[in-house]
């Protein structure tokens, strides 16, 4: 049995140490036959980052498991890396011994090791390849607060495993309040959630500071420079007035992005202060360096952050905090297509931890550089990433654990249908899944790949036409945390090819790791298989030039992206109908064909007025697009009808980009087809709707609402569907010339009558309505899209004295609703029951109208009374013999 860890040593100073009593007890279980208590269950820990627990339950976990492994996720490499050294050496052990750890490109742990931190993603793969983890003892889900795409699904996935392996012990944990949500989700077998055991914050007095800037802090290319000067600046003012108070004082800064931690950094070393960059594009030595304590005797030092060090990690040594208040989370743009980093305010949570970093070693201050405002209109917490990332890789991952779309998961938040259908749709395009969702032999070789699927394809088919190197060269720089300059990926190749990039190192470990995968498909028991996306063959590697192979392969995972530039604007055309702008000043500005692997939103002067920015892509050229995209590739004649005329090209196209065009003389049917597209973009207004025509559609739709089928629908949506059924000979005649508000649309509206019911239809809606005098009154049918409008016949009182049973239309369905008008036509009375109305209002009615129209009947027995149109005088003269 291995070596229990000292807790009482590792937990020295630690907030989280007094409550691992309660921790072991929540996991400690009675085992069968009275023997003694065994591990088992889960449960949640909630505390505010800085107590210890990430140091702390790892260990306690494995004492309790008897030396059974136990694996640690952290959302963040840098964060799987600090807390294996920070856990090693307390525990007095060398790192990859008892503790260890496991990240993309790196791993620095053995068969021994009894405590293994991992990212989401490490387990994610493990558990695809081994469902049960067999090897495994318990697991922590550190972080489970910031509601991570891969942390999610992995909070499902091992409720399912618990359900299979009564043995394995689940730890959630969390820095906020959300505890209570998770505890739900990892219930027992009795539907009771799981205990939950907290620890109270150690946070000393903390003073907050506003200093809002006098700029904006996003304008049209992002986060403002003004912005970022001025928290550079007050960064520099703060940190130099808490030395004065307090020697010795390091600062922490929060900035959204690798760019902008750059940018405030240079700024401030300036000032000759010691400045650390902490994000996920330094190399591990510069973040294990920002995330480690400052030497004995070294100089304060300033660390400017991405939302790395606000809760995975814990920094040393800080006492001030300087807060830009922005972060960058992942938004999919459903409409473009797109999926991207955006910068917006962080949430009023994740200020909160942030401003904690700075009073967990003694009283502090943060510094929020905008106003209270700004921090009121916050969201409360983080949108989870599962809401509003591209889901393709979730989905494969669902589909390879067979829970397509996630059905029957136990998910922190269902993703949205209409995102995930898109990605299963992806998936299906791909060869991933088949009819039912779940994952191919394919789809789970893709899983295998550490990058989105489109790029997992992208690399096995490239592979074909490049070879195995520069196709995994080209996957392992688009899929890592590498930033383009100017959008240009063909520079950042170069960057990394020659070292000078600090992730060079990681992308090639990346690129070598990837062109394993490759090679193991092609070998004999591999794939094999030399096609594209789509299944057209791929060209030979000698017809891609060396210069656009990076394009190529982009162009292969995401065709819908190849774009082409629109002549005399800055702005491109996408395949798929997008259009977007280049960042201002960048070297692919010119080029006429791009492979786009990133474009978001964005506006102002870098989206060239498109709304959509490109902040990743490669060269390529007109050859290589169509080979990378030829699925797309398309030949015919577009015919449109535009200024009462119809014009045709037959066009070469690639997608939504027009390759050639030439003018040709449309067809029939070509014009036919130009003129219903019209009207399906504009709608029926077009057409001139006379009063028959629109008085025969309205009874055909109160048929159709009253009586259904066979009688048509003849709303303008079910019309614009028909359209070939019942206007051809008219959109024939448009085409040729004629205008459209010439046609003639009643015979074309009879096309649709259904036989033989429409030989009853003068008696189920019929056009008139014949009354007690004599006279046939027109009736008006309610509007075509009305849901309950009734048919009204308006007609003078005189008329229908006599008439005791009110008509009903439509087989009895509908009663005539009558609007009984003076002599003079003007509303005396609205009514669909003539029989009430004679016997009562009727009275009132004849009181008030007799004196103003005395030559007319005004009886006092209307039942009695004959009908008559005319005058009292007249109707005694037509009486007599």
């Amino acid at each position: 049995m291995a070596k229990a860890f000292d807790l009482e040593t590792i937990g020295r100073g630690l907030a989280f140490a007094a409550s691992l009593d309660r921790l072991a007890a929540a996991l400690n279980t009675a085992a069968p036959g009275g023997a003694a208590a065994a591990p088992g269950g889960a449960a949640v820990v909630q505390a505010p980052p800085g107590t210890g627990k990430t140091t702390l339950v790892p260990p306690l976990l494995a004492n309790l498991l008897g030396g059974r492994r136990v694996v640690v996720t952290q959302p963040r490499r840098v964060a799987a890396r600090a807390a294996a050294r920070r856990l090693a050496a307390l525990d007095g052990s060398p790192l990859g011994g008892r503790v260890g750890y496991t990240v993309r490109g790196e791993r620095h742990a053995g068969p021994d090791t009894l405590v293994e931190f991992v990212t989401p993603g490490i387990l994610l793969r493990r558990l695809l390849a081994d469902a049960g983890l067999e090897s495994t003892g318990g697991v922590v889900l550190d972080e489970v607060h910031e509601r991570g795409l891969e942390t999610d699904l992995l909070v499902g996935m091992l409720a399912e495993v618990r359900q299979l392996r009564g043995d394995l012990v689940l730890v959630a944990m969390s820095a906020t309040l959300e505890a209570a949500r998770f505890a739900a989700l990892l219930a027992d077998d009795a539907g009771f959630p799981a205990p939950v055991v907290d620890s109270p914050s150690v946070l000393f007095p903390l003073a907050t500071v506003w200093a809002p800037s006098p700029e904006p802090r996003l304008d049209g290319r992002g986060v403002s420079r003004a912005f970022l000067d001025h928290v550079a600046d007050t960064a520099a003012t703060a940190h130099a007035r808490a030395l004065r108070s307090e020697p010795g004082t390091d600062a922490l800064v929060f900035a959204p992005g690798a760019y902008e931690v750059g940018y405030i950094a240079a700024r401030l070393r300036r000032g000759g202060t010691d400045v650390l960059e902490l994000h996920g594009q330094a190399s591990p030595a510069e973040q294990d360096r920002a995330v480690s304590g400052r030497p004995a005797g070294g100089e304060p030092r300033i660390i400017v952050s991405t939302s790395l060090a606000e809760s995975s990690l814990t920094v040393p040594g800080v006492r001030l905090v300087i807060d830009s208040g922005l972060s960058r989370e992942p938004r999919r743009d459903a409409a473009r297509g797109m999926s991207g980093l955006v910068t917006s305010s962080c949430s009023r949570a994740s200020a909160d931890q942030r401003a904690g970093r700075a009073a967990r070693l003694g009283p502090g201050t943060v510094v929020r550089c905008y106003d209270q405002k700004a921090f009121a209109a916050a969201p409360a917490h983080q949108t989870p990433e599962i809401l509003v990332a591209d889901l393709a890789h979730a989905a494969l991952v669902l589909s390879c654990w067979g829970a397509p779309g996630g059905a029957g998961l136990a998910l922190p938040s269902a993703p949205p249908k209409a995102a995930m259908d898109d990605a299963v749709e992806t998936l299906r395009e791909l060869g991933a899944v088949d009819g039912e969702g779940l994952a191919t032999a394919l789809g789970r070789t893709l899983a295998r790949v550490p990058a989105d699927p489109r790029l997992a394809r992208a690399l096995l088919d490239g592979a074909a036409a490049v070879g195995p190197r520069e196709a995994a060269a080209a996957v392992a720089l688009v899929s890592g945390d590498h930033r383009a300059q100017g959008a240009d990926l063909a520079q950042l190749a170069a960057s990394l090819r020659s070292g000078r990039d600090p992730g060079a190192r990681r992308w090639q470990e990346d690129t070598r790791r990837m062109e394993g995968i490759v090679r193991q498909e092609a070998g004999p028991k591999g794939r094999g298989q030399k096609v594209g996306q789509r299944g057209t063959a791929l060209p030979a590697a000698a017809t891609v030039p060396a210069a656009e192979v990076t394009g190529f392969v982009v162009a292969l995972a995401y065709p819908d992206r190849v774009a082409r530039q629109v002549p005399g604007t800055g702005s491109y055309l996408f395949t798929s109908g997008t259009r977007a702008g280049l960042p201002a000043a960048s070297p692919l500005s010119g080029q006429e064909w791009l492979a786009v692997a990133e474009v978001s939103r964005a506006q102002g002067r870098d989206a060239a007025g498109t709304g959509a920015v490109i902040r990743s892509a490669a060269p390529l050229g007109l050859g290589t697009a169509l080979a990378a995209a030829r699925h797309l590739a398309s030949e015919g004649v577009t015919a449109e009808f535009r200024n009462g005329r119809v014009s045709a090209r037959s066009e070469r196209r690639l997608g939504a980009i027009v390759l050639a065009s030439t003018p040709v003389k449309p067809t029939a049917a070509q014009g036919r087809a130009a003129v219903a597209a019209e009207l399906r973009s504009n709608g029926l207004g077009l057409l001139h709707w006379n009063g028959p025509a629109d008085a025969l559609r309205r009874r055909l739709a109160l048929l159709h609402r009253e009586l259904g089928a066979p009688w048509p629908d003849v709303s303008d949506a079910a019309l614009l569907e028909r359209l070939d059924e019942w206007l051809a000979p008219e959109l024939e005649t448009v085409a040729a010339g004629s205008s459209p508000g010439a046609v003639g649309l009643v015979d074309a509206l009879r096309r649709l009558l259904p036989w033989p019911e429409a030989g009853r239809m003068d008696e189920l809606a019929p056009e008139r309505l014949a009354v007690p005098s004599g006279s046939r009154v027109r009736i008006d049918y309610p509007e075509v899209d009305s849901d309950g409008g009734r048919p009204v016949v308006a007609v003078k009182l005189q008329e229908c004295f006599g008439w005791a049973a009110t008509p009903r239309l439509a087989g009895d369905r509908v009663p005539v609703l009558f609007h009984l008008l003076s002599p003079a036509g003007h509303p005396l009375a609205v009514t669909d029951d003539l029989a009430s109305f004679w016997s009562g209002p009727y009275a009132q009615v004849r009181a008030e109208m007799r004196g103003r129209y005395p030559k007319h009947p005004w009886p006092d027995d209307p039942w009695t009374a004959p009908a008559t149109a005319l005058t009292k005088k007249k109707s005694a003269a037509r009486r007599l013999p």
